[in-house]
């Protein structure tokens, strides 16, 4: 099935680095072209130039600044047919802490990019798709992926507003596949747990094999590499739609 996708473009979101990075690679492999979104311009332009594929500065929750992106996309490389959602911002901040309650602003810019940026990507994305021709005798046009994490479902001290970012990317699932269902569009999510990403690799090692050893099993903490691997496979396999799968280890979360 993978064949119908290569040589079609795959836009993905925080593609400059951790799971967005190895999404890119993992997709390029299979013979997609990449188009880059990202704020880090020094990180994005390299990932780009290294994968063959293109670097566009976006801000995921610039709604105007993403429609001008997508266009630039479908003049230079064609009508996206997969779209993944892996950018995000993961703050620590208590409901209240010494008698403060958590900074409002704080809490709007975390659902803002995580959620509305997600929302907002997937949204502009599927509307070019559905105009375009179907790839497959079944209709199919394109491939939705959103990033929940599994702090949708457990989520930590400190993570009130990542928490209830992600629990929002897993309950537009869905709705989203079906409302693009008669579309040929569909949507999926996938909710790590931890994994390796820029943010724990800059934590001690032994903090690192400490974390990696709450996973059951492999009690490792997970490689981004294994992130795009899953991703191509809700790509190349139809039946996938609508889901939220967790990629952890079976790791639950404990309050801290």
């Amino acid at each position: 099935m993978m064949e119908i996708w290569a040589g079609s473009t795959a836009i993905i979101t925080g593609g400059a680095s951790g799971l967005g990075a190895s999404t890119a690679e993992a997709l390029t492999k299979a013979g997609l072209k990449v188009a880059i979104f990202d704020l880090n311009e020094e990180l994005g332009e390299a990932k780009a130039a290294e994968l063959g594929g293109t670097f566009h500065r976006v801000d995921v929750s610039d709604a105007a600044n993403v429609s001008a992106a997508m266009d630039a996309v479908v003049a230079q490389s064609g009508v996206p047919r997969v779209m993944v959602n892996c950018a995000g911002i993961g703050p620590a901040a208590k409901t209240v802490s010494r008698g403060a309650p958590h900074d409002a602003a704080l809490f709007a810019k975390v659902i803002g990019i995580n959620l509305i940026g997600s929302f907002i990507c997937a949204s502009e994305a599927a509307a070019r798709m559905v105009g375009a021709e179907p790839m497959a005798p079944d209709g199919a046009r394109g491939v939705i992926i959103n990033t929940a994490s599994v702090a949708a479902y457990e989520g930590q001290v400190g993570q009130v507003a990542y928490a209830a970012s992600k629990g929002g990317i897993v309950g537009m699932t869905l709705p989203m596949a079906r409302d693009l269902a008669d579309k040929g569009v569909r949507v999926c999510s996938v909710a790590p747990g931890l994994f390796l990403t820029p943010l724990l690799q800059g934590l001690p090692q032994e903090v690192r094999i400490s974390l990696g050893a709450q996973v059951p099993f492999p009690s490792r903490l997970g490689n981004p590499a294994e992130f795009g691997k899953l991703v191509c496979h809700i790509v190349d396999n139809p039946m996938l739609n609508g889901e939220v799968i967790r990629l952890d280890g079976a790791i639950r979360m404990a309050p801290r």
